[in-house]
C-alpha cells in the first residue's frame, strides 16, 4: 500500500482507539501508531537506494547465520547465486562483498574507498589506529606512509638487512642438519620454525635485537600471531554494538587487554634500550633508531607522537611475522605435495649455487623458477580478505553504496577464478614462466598485497625473506613426508587475516650430501 495512504488512515485508527474500553489497550495502541507513524514517515521521506543484490537477513544477526565456518569459501558460494557484487549485513554492519577482479581494482584505486575499518582491537593494539595499515586516508596516513616506503623499507634498506637474514637462516640450517644426525632423521616442524625465523629477523631490524621473555612463555611471533587471530575474530562491539556487554562475558576484552599490555611493555622496554645508547655512531640503524631520529625532525608535515611511532613499530612486527611464515609454510606443502615441482626446483637451486657454502643474493636473481613457485603460493594461499570502508555515498556498478559501508574484497576467490586462471584450483608454477602478471599490485587478478594506495608496502621486505629461506631449505635438504611416502598432507587451512595451515607441516629433513 502507498505510505500516503497509510498516513491517511491514521485519524480513522484514532476514533477506532477512542471506542475501545481499557486504558491499557489505549496505550499499547498509541504505541503501535506512534511507531508505524516514524515508520511511514521513514518510507515518505528517505531515498530509495538502488542497492547491490542481498539474503533476506534476519534481525539483529542479520546474514551471520548464512556463513559458513570458512568465510572466504562460503562468500564464493554465495556469489554464485547473487553475483559477484552482493550487500551482506554482519549483525548491524552492511558490508559490500566483491567476489570479481575488475570491481576489486575500481574500488581499491577509488579514493572513496581508502578507509579501513576502526575495528575495536586495531583501536586497542594500535593506539587509537595510528598505523599505516589502520588509520584514516589523509595527511598523517600519507606521511606515515612515505616514512615507510622511503625510509623504513626501501629497496636499500633492505639490502642493508641483508646480515640479518644470513644469520638467522646459518642459524636455521645449523638446527635441521643437527637432526639429520639421528639414524632415522627427526621431524622438523617447519609451521614453528618458521615463526621463530621471521619473528627473529623482525625483531633484529625493526628493534636491534632478538627479545626474549623474562617468564618463557610463548615467543614474540606467537605473540604476533595472537594479535592478528584477535584483529580477525568475531566480537560483538563490532558487530551489534549494543551486544557489546557479550565481549565481557566471553573473556574477549581480558583477552585484548593482555595482548595490548604485553606489546606494550615490550616497546616501551625497546625504546627506553635505545636512547640508552644514544650517540652511538654504528653504521647499522634499526628501524626504531630511525623513527627517534624522526620524532625530531622539523621538516615533517605531522609530529610524532610516542604513540604513534609504537603503532608503526607494531604494524612492522605483527604484519611482518606471521604473513611471510605463512608463505614459506604452505610453499612447502605444496612442494611436498607436488614432488616432481619440487625436484625441478631444486634441480634449479643447485645449479645456480655450485659447490659454494653461502647462496648469495646474485643467485637468488637467477632462480626464476623458485620465483615461480613463490608466485602460485601466494596465489593459491595468501591473504584471504581485503578490507576497506566508503568515506561517502558513492555509485558502484550502478548501485549506490551508502557511507560507512564495510568492503571485503574476496582475494582467495578472485586468485582461483577459473575465468581469470587455468586449472585455477591446482598448484601450477610453470603458469608464471614468461608470464608479465605480478604481486606489484598492476593486475587485478593477483593481489596477494593489495593494490592502489593501501598496497602493502612491505613486499620488497617480505619476497628478501621467503626467497632466501625457501632457497637454503631446497639447497641443503630433501625432503619427505614421515613414514610411507604415499601418505598425503593436510592441506586445510583455517580462515584469518593470515590464511593458515589447519596443521602444522612437519617433515623429516635428509641432507642432500647424504642422499644423492
Amino acid at each position: 500500500m502507498d505510505p500516503l495512504k497509510l498516513l491517511n488512515l491514521l485519524p480513522q485508527w484514532w476514533q477506532e482507539l477512542q471506542k475501545s474500553e481499557t486504558l491499557f489497550n489505549q496505550i499499547i495502541i498509541s504505541l503501535i501508531i506512534i511507531f508505524f507513524s516514524l515508520y511511514v514517515v521513514k518510507l515518505i521521506r528517505g531515498p530509495k537506494l538502488n542497492l547491490p543484490p542481498s539474503p533476506r537477513r534476519l534481525p539483529v544477526i542479520g546474514n551471520l547465520h548464512q556463513l559458513g565456518k570458512v568465510l572466504h569459501q562460503s562468500l564464493r558460494g554465495m556469489s554464485e547465486k547473487y553475483g559477484p557484487l552482493m550487500l551482506l549485513h554482519f549483525g548491524n554492519v552492511p558490508t559490500l562483498i566483491v567476489n570479481c577482479a575488475e570491481i576489486s581494482k575500481e574500488i581499491m584505486t577509488n579514493s572513496v574507498f581508502q578507509n579501513r575499518p576502526q575495528i575495536k582491537v586495531a583501536d586497542a593494539l594500535y593506539y587509537g589506529c595510528t598505523s599505516i595499515a589502520f588509520c584514516p586516508y589523509g595527511e598523517y596516513w600519507r606521511e606515515t606512509k612515505k616514512i615507510c616506503v622511503l625510509q623504513l623499507l626501501s629497496l636499500k634498506r633492505v639490502q642493508d638487512f641483508q646480515y640479518v637474514r644470513e644469520v638467522e637462516v646459518a642459524e636455521m640450517i645449523k638446527k635441521v642438519r643437527g637432526s639429520c644426525c639421528s639414524e632415522d632423521g627427526a621431524l622438523i616442524d617447519l609451521s614453528e620454525m618458521f615463526v621463530n625465523f621471521t619473528s627473529n629477523v623482525i625483531s633484529t631490524c625493526a628493534l636491534g635485537r632478538k627479545y626474549t621473555r623474562e617468564d618463557g612463555s610463548e615467543s614474540f611471533g606467537e605473540l604476533a600471531r595472537r594479535a592478528l587471530e584477535l584483529i580477525g575474530a568475531f566480537n560483538f562491539h563490532d558487530i551489534v554494538p549494543y551486544l557489546w556487554w557479550i565481549d565481557v562475558l566471553t573473556g574477549f576484552n581480558a583477552r585484548v587487554r593482555k595482548t595490548v599490555k604485553e606489546f606494550d611493555t615490550l616497546l616501551d622496554q625497546v625504546i627506553e634500550d635505545h636512547q640508552q645508547k644514544i650517540g652511538d655512531q654504528s653504521d647499522r640503524k634499526d628501524l626504531v633508531d630511525i623513527l627517534l631520529s624522526l620524532e625530531k625532525d622539523d621538516q615533517l608535515e605531522i609530529n610524532l607522537t610516542r604513540e604513534n611511532l609504537k603503532a608503526i613499530l607494531l604494524d612492522m612486527f605483527i604484519g611482518g611475522i606471521d604473513n611471510s611464515a605463512s608463505i614459506m609454510e604452505w610453499a612447502m606443502a605444496e612442494l611436498t605435495e607436488n614432488p616432481t615441482v619440487m625436484r625441478k626446483a631444486q634441480e634449479e637451486v643447485r645449479r645456480v649455487v655450485g659447490i659454494k657454502s653461502k647462496i648469495d643474493e646474485g643467485d637468488i636473481a637467477q632462480m626464476e623458477y623458485l620465483k615461480c613457485v613463490i608466485k602460485e603460493t601466494l596465489r593459491l594461499h595468501g591473504p584471504v580478505l581485503i578490507t576497506r570502508e566508503s568515506t561517502i555515498a558513492t555509485k558502484l556498478e550502478g548501485y549506490d553504496i551508502p557511507a560507512k559501508t564495510r568492503v571485503l574484497i574476496n582475494a582467495w576467490a578472485i586468485q582461483r577464478d577459473p575465468r581469470m586462471w587455468e586449472r585455477s584450483e591446482e598448484f601450477v608454477p610453470e603458469r608464471f614462466v614468461n608470464n608479465p602478471v605480478d604481486f606489484k599490485g598492476h593486475h587485478n587478478q593477483f593481489l596477494p598485497f593489495g593494490m592502489g594506495r593501501r598496497a602493502c608496502p612491505g613486499i620488497i621486505f617480505a619476497m628478501a625473506e621467503i626467497e632466501y629461506v625457501l632457497a637454503n631449505l631446497l639447497y641443503w635438504f630433501d625432503w619427505k613426508l614421515p613414514g610411507q611416502t604415499e601418505q598425503n598432507l593436510n592441506m586445510s587451512d583455517i580462515f584469518g587475516l593470515v590464511n593458515h595451515k589447519k596443521v602444522n607441516l612437519r617433515l623429516v629433513p635428509v641432507m642432500h650430501s647424504c642422499s644423492s
